[in-house]
Parts: structure tokens; sequence; C-alpha cells
């Protein structure tokens, strides 16, 4: 959550309307989505704290708001662990959903064992171990590269890694949390 101040345009046509729920939004329009490289991602105008007095510029029936708000900015850390969807597998890794961006898990960063693709099921599997990961899995990964792009914030590029003790296919890690829970529940002795 951050405390934000822009100027906001509010156009001709919609003066006369009330001040509050036309600058805020005029604000989501101009503002949710966007990309800054310190700030992160713009996801939501949460609250307008203060609206400043109008101006008007010569040649521009608009009127222009100095607006101070509050807004929910994402911003990828490096080392941060997060938890998002496989959007997409593809030959060379998976794209993970993050909120409002995008993240890549490259073959090489997902697990130890040898990845291949297997394009009629849009899956990347492993060769010993039986798993697969495709589109609608879950995963928690840690952030290990950020390349924001301001201009373009689709070509942003955040880095991900899984090869870490309690990061992966949440299946898989749910799966490896009962084994063991099952070796410690047995009997010394027994086994």
């Amino acid at each position: 959550m951050m405390k934000l101040v822009d100027t906001v345009r509010i156009p001709p046509t919609l003066l006369g309307e009330e001040v509050m729920p036309t600058v805020k939004n005029a604000l989501r329009e101009k503002l949710e989505g966007q990309v800054d490289k310190k700030l992160g991602s713009l996801v939501a105008i949460c609250k307008i704290v203060e609206i400043g007095e109008g101006h008007i510029l010569v040649g521009d029936g608009a009127v222009y708001y100095d607006v101070t708000f509050e807004a929910i900015m994402f911003v990828p850390e490096l080392q941060e662990i997060i938890e998002g969807e496989v959007i997409e597998a593809v030959g060379f890794g998976v794209f993970v959903g993050m909120g409002p961006m995008d993240g890549l898990l490259h073959v090489s960063q997902i697990t130890d064992d040898f990845i291949s693709y297997d394009a009629k099921n849009a899956r990347l599997v492993t060769k010993n171990g039986g798993k697969a990961i495709a589109e609608g899995d879950h995963v928690r990964a840690r952030v290990v590269a950020v390349s924001i792009n301001e201009r373009e914030p689709k070509e942003s590029k955040i880095g991900l890694t899984m090869r870490q003790t309690a990061l992966g296919k949440l299946q898989w890690l749910e799966e490896a949390r009962k084994k063991k829970q099952s070796h410690e529940a047995v009997p010394e002795g027994t086994a």
C-alpha cells in the first residue's frame, strides 16, 4: 500500500458530475496496470485522500486536479518467495502468473531431474520422477531476476527458481510432506 500523488484530467463532458467518483474513475483509467521501475505495478486505487483545487488550461475545457491517493502496488523483490499459477507451458519452461505480472520458470530451474516437453499435452515431464507441470498447476518459487520495462510492461522479465527446499509444484510439496509424515509415524524396529 502506497500513498501517491498525480494529476488527473477531467474532460468537459464530465463536468457537473460528483467530483470524487469522477476523479477516482479517471485515476483508475489512467494508472491501473501501469508499471514503474521503482514502485512496481499499480494494481488498484483504493482511496482518494485529497483532491486539490481544479485548474483549467487555456485552450482546453478540461479541469486538472492534483490528487493524493492510496494504491496497492506489486513490486517483485529479489529472493522473494511467491506462489502463482502456471499460465503456459512451453519447451523452455513455464510462465507463472503472479498477480499483475508473469514470471518465467526456465526448465533448468524447475527440478534437478532432466525435463522434456510433452507437446501433445502441453506440459513438462521429468525423466525419472514421473512428475509433470502444466497450465493450471500452482507453484511456489523464488524470484531470482527482475528486469522491469516501464514502456512495455508485458516485456518485463522476472526469473524464478524452484530448485531449493520447500519450493516446487504445490502438489509435489504436499506429497513429500505426507510421505515424510508416514515415515516418521513408523515405530522403530518395524521398518
